[in-house]
């Protein structure tokens, strides 16, 4: 398919790809000082200067394994942006990616410049399908640490991070209750069960929608029973409720590793919540705001041993992952679309993604335009949803990359949805999300679910 593609289109269109998603990495980081480029500010983040320093090295690889006589730029520089890739030799402890201040952010930026030219002259003549591939998953790579960056300024800098904030919308529609969805047979899972493509057919260009990870495939039926699900994600004033209820000094709403990651890490509340003067506030990009100001947003950074304690405190339970994409993916005639608006690649009025431009989560209600037919609200961006399934391998699943997703099956949990952060290309319904059960500073939100009771 990619072959007869560029019989038509040639290499021009994953070209201008390269070219946007390599320029809008630096754009993030270019309201960064020299000095925040380097610093560490916990072992689960990583100095701006490592991102754009890793996702050049990402392409590094392929030019090394497909470009004749391609010589590695530095031998530092491949062990130090290495991230997890024991095929590919030594490489720093992560905790320790803040500890070295060489190479420069000057020299990181030269390297980076040269494996674009590098890259720009070598897919002008690329002819290999294996190499398309390789690219397509390189940028799709590289729009994951996009989102790790906001993250990462987030922890460093946060209110103090000079970015252009575009005003949040209003808030809709009045968003409440729990919509009834039906059970029974469903296709679990990227594209169809029997040929692994798009539900429907579309563009299909290298830098078309049709790109997903491995994890998300093969598309398989599961059966679920009927089952009731929030129309929103849990906001921020209903979760204060909990906190005021005493939640988090309340084992018996806790898993047990729960309630001793609680008692270890001292938590009173989401990650950037503080409290003074007896009012809660919570730190974002845009400043030290009173939740009364954020009561109707999603809760963000919260872990799953929190969403599940919320869950188990208002007598609900979270969600399973094929629940999720049941709510996110059926139209009202119980067939399987990309998203729960259609088959169309989402645009602004679709949800709260990257290119919304709020660097934060906006109110409930505030994208009526991609509601489902159940009235559920917000599903795509805003901020992952935790599920309650275990992140493993689907039936039939094949890695399509060494390490890449296949190292990670064990003691993870599943989230969907996206978030703020993440770009429109980037993001599916069908996208498997994975963190640790404890770890909470990612975009992390949830909605309840529950069973119907016959």
């Amino acid at each position: 398919m990619v072959s007869a593609i560029r019989e038509s289109t040639g290499n021009k269109p994953l070209i201008e790809l390269y070219k946007s998603v390599r320029a809008r990495t630096m754009e993030i980081v270019a309201p960064l000082e020299i000095e925040d480029y380097v610093i560490q500010t916990a072992e689960f983040m990583s100095p701006p200067r490592w991102h754009i320093g890793h996702t050049s090295w990402f392409f590094e690889t392929v030019l090394h394994a497909h470009k004749p006589g391609f010589r590695v730029y530095s031998e530092d520089f491949f062990f130090y942006f290495n991230s997890y890739y024991e095929g590919f030799g030594a490489r720093i402890e992560r905790p320790k990616r803040g500890t070295k201040s060489r190479p420069t952010v000057k020299a990181t930026i030269a390297y980076r410049s040269h494996i674009d030219e590098q890259m720009l002259a070598f897919l002008e003549r690329a002819d290999d399908d294996l190499v398309f591939a390789l690219v397509r998953l390189g940028l799709e790579h590289e729009m994951q640490h996009q989102e790790l960056l906001v993250y990462d300024i987030k922890h460093l800098l946060c209110d103090q991070f000079a970015v252009k904030m575009k005003p949040k919308p209003a808030a809709g529609i009045k968003v409440e209750g729990m919509a009834e969805i039906e059970g029974g047979l469903m296709l679990l899972g990227w594209g169809s069960e029997e040929k692994g493509e798009l539900y429907q057919s579309g563009d299909k260009s290298p830098h078309s929608r049709e790109f997903a990870f491995d994890n998300e495939k093969p598309a398989h039926q599961v059966f679920i029973k009927d089952f009731e699900i929030d129309r929103a994600p849990v906001t921020n004033g209903q979760y204060l409720e909990f906190i005021r209820d005493g939640g988090y000094q309340n084992f018996r709403w806790w898993f047990s590793e729960g309630w001793e990651t609680v008692n270890r890490e001292h938590w009173h509340a989401p990650l950037y919540w503080e409290i003074h003067d007896g009012e809660w506030l919570i730190r974002d990009f845009d400043g030290l705001r009173p939740i009364a100001e954020r009561s109707d947003e999603p809760v963000c950074h919260v872990s799953f041993f929190e969403a599940s304690a919320f869950a188990k405190w208002i007598g609900k339970r979270l969600p399973t992952e094929a629940e999720w994409e049941k709510t996110a993916c059926y139209s009202s005639a119980n067939l399987k679309q990309s998203f729960l608006w259609g088959e169309q690649r989402p645009e602004l009025t679709h949800g709260n993604l990257f290119e919304n431009g709020h660097w934060s989560t906006v109110p409930v209600g505030a994208y009526p335009a991609a509601a489902t037919v159940h009235g559920c609200h917000q599903l795509i961006g805003d901020v992952w949803e935790w599920t309650t399934s275990d992140y493993v391998p689907y039936p039939g699943f094949k890695s399509e990359f060494d390490e890449y997703n296949d190292k990670w099956f064990v003691n993870q949990k599943v989230l969907r949805g996206g978030s703020f952060a993440t770009p429109q290309l980037h993001i599916r319904s069908t996208y498997r999300n994975f963190f640790h059960a404890h770890e909470r500073w990612m975009t992390s939100g949830f909605r309840c679910a529950k069973d119907i009771r016959v």
